[in-house]
C-alpha cells in the first residue's frame, strides 16, 4: 500500500471513529483483538432497551435462533445488543459481518458452508461456531454512512422471503432511529449544560456590575441630598439641578436592582410544597409601607414551587397592582391558588387600571412600559421577571380582566395548566 493510500485509509478510519463516538458507541474503539483469537465478552454498551427489543423482533420475523446489532470499526467487531447469545467482540476479519460490511446492502446466505466467502470463517468451520443460515443488513445514517449491521443467524440452513428481507431492513432503519435519538439527547444534554454554565456566568457578571454601579450611584444620591440641605443651594437653578440629579440617580439605582433581579431568577426551580399564604405574607413584608392601606386577601392553598422565586413573583405582581391603582379607588388585591400541588394556577386580581387586551403580549417584554398619563415611573422589568419565574416552573403567565374592572394575572405552575 502506498503512503497516499495509507493516509486515506487512516483519515476514513478517524472520521468513522469520531462518528461512533458522537453516537455514544465509543466502547467499540478499544484495542482490537488479534485475528484468529477467541471472541471475548463485549464491553458494556449501555445501549437503549429499545435496541434489544428490535433484535428480538428481527429474530422472530426471520425465524432464526440468534440475532445481534453490531458496531464495526476498521479492526473490530462489537455486538451492542444480542438475542440468543451473550454479546461478544472479536477482530473484524474473523466476523461474518466484517466480510460483507463493505457491500452496503442486505446479504442473505442460505448455507454458509456452501458459500466460498464464509466456509473457512471461524464462526462457520467450528473454531468459534457452526453458523449455517446468515442474513445481515447495514445500519446506515441519513448521510449513508454505515455504523454497523443488524444480523440474524442459525446453526441450520434457512432463507428469507422478500417480505422478511424487507422487514429486516425496516428494523435496521429503526435501530438507526433509536441511535439518532440517543445522539440528539446527548447533544441536547450538552447544550443544556452549556446554557446553565453560561447563565451562571451571566448572573455572576450581573452581580459584579450591579455592585460596581451601586457604589457610585449611592454616592451621587448622598451628595445630592447633602446639597439639597445646604441653604445656600436652595435658591436659583442649582437647587433644581441637584433635585434632578438625585431623582435620576435613584431611578438608575432602581433599574440596576431590577435588572439584577431579572438576571438571577428563572433558572433552576428548587420545588417544595409552599404555603401560598406564607409566600404572600413574606412578599407583603418586603413591600413594607408601599402596601399600607391596601386590602390584600389570600386563599389557603399549598402548591409545588421554588419558595424564593414564588415570593419574588408575588411581590412584583402586588407592587404592580398597587402602583397602577385607579385614582380615588382604594386598592384591593385578591390572591388565590387552584388545582393540585403538582399542577396549579396562581391568580392575582386587582381593581386597578388594568391593561388593554391588545397590549397583553407587549408588556411581557423586558423594558416595555405603556407610558399612559398618570402612570408611575418604572423600569418595565417586573412582569418580564414574572414570566421567567413561570417558565422556570414549566408554566406560563397570562392576563384576564377582573370583573368590575382591573387586571387578573394568571400564572400556571407545572407542564399541564391547572
Amino acid at each position: 500500500m502506498t503512503d497516499q493510500a495509507s493516509g486515506r485509509r487512516t483519515a476514513r478510519g478517524s472520521e468513522h471513529t469520531d462518528l461512533l463516538s458522537q453516537y455514544g458507541l465509543g466502547m467499540a474503539l478499544g484495542e482490537a483483538s488479534p485475528v484468529g483469537s477467541m471472541p471475548r465478552p463485549a464491553a458494556p454498551a449501555n445501549a437503549p432497551a429499545a435496541l434489544q427489543n428490535l433484535v428480538a423482533l428481527a429474530v422472530q420475523l426471520c425465524n432464526a435462533r440468534y440475532g445481534a446489532i453490531n458496531v464495526i470499526t476498521e479492526d473490530e467487531f462489537h455486538q451492542i445488543a444480542a438475542k440468543g447469545l451473550e454479546p461478544l467482540m472479536c477482530a473484524r476479519e474473523d466476523s461474518l459481518c466484517g466480510q460483507v460490511f463493505k457491500y452496503g446492502h442486505t446479504v442473505v446466505v442460505a448455507d454458509c458452508t456452501e458459500d466460498p466467502r464464509f466456509r473457512s470463517n471461524p464462526f462457520v468451520d467450528g473454531r468459534f461456531g457452526a453458523v449455517r443460515f446468515y442474513a445481515t443488513t447495514p445500519l446506515l445514517t441519513q448521510d449513508g454512512v454505515p455504523l454497523g449491521t443488524l444480523c440474524i443467524f442459525d446453526e441450520k440452513p434457512g432463507n428469507l422471503t422478500d417480505q422478511q428481507a424487507a422487514g429486516l431492513e425496516t428494523l435496521a432503519a429503526q435501530v438507526v432511529d433509536v441511535l439518532d435519538l440517543q445522539l440528539r439527547t446527548r447533544q441536547l444534554d450538552a447544550t443544556v449544560s452549556e446554557l446553565q454554565r453560561s447563565n451562571e456566568l451571566l448572573g455572576e457578571f450581573a452581580g459584579r456590575i450591579s455592585h460596581d454601579l451601586r457604589g457610585p450611584l449611592t454616592n451621587v444620591v448622598g451628595l445630592a441630598e447633602l446639597a439639597e440641605d445646604e441653604p445656600a443651594l436652595q435658591e436659583g437653578p442649582a437647587g433644581t439641578y441637584f433635585k434632578r440629579i438625585g431623582a435620576s440617580a435613584l431611578r438608575m439605582s432602581s433599574m440596576v436592582e431590577n435588572l439584577l433581579g431579572y438576571s438571577r431568577v428563572g433558572g433552576t426551580a428548587h420545588l417544595e410544597t409552599v404555603s401560598l399564604a406564607e409566600a404572600v405574607a413574606a412578599a407583603v413584608d418586603d413591600l413594607g409601607h408601599h402596601v399600607d392601606g391596601v386590602e390584600i386577601t389570600v386563599g389557603d392553598f399549598h402548591g409545588h414551587a421554588d419558595r424564593e422565586q414564588l415570593r419574588v413573583l408575588i411581590q412584583n405582581l402586588v407592587a404592580n397592582a398597587v402602583a397602577y391603582a385607579r385614582p380615588g379607588v382604594p386598592s384591593e388585591v385578591h390572591i388565590t391558588g387552584t388545582g393540585i400541588a403538582e399542577f396549579w394556577r396562581l391568580d392575582v386580581a386587582d381593581n386597578g387600571k388594568g391593561i388593554p387586551p391588545e397590549e397583553y403580549d407587549r408588556v411581557l417584554e423586558p423594558l416595555v412600559r405603556l407610558g399612559r398619563e398618570g402612570d408611575p415611573s418604572g423600569t418595565g422589568i417586573g412582569l418580564a421577571t414574572c414570566v421567567r419565574i413561570a417558565q422556570a416552573h414549566g408554566g406560563r403567565l397570562g392576563f384576564d380582566q377582573t370583573p368590575g374592572g382591573g387586571l387578573t394575572v394568571r400564572v400556571w405552575f407545572g407542564s399541564s395548566p391547572a
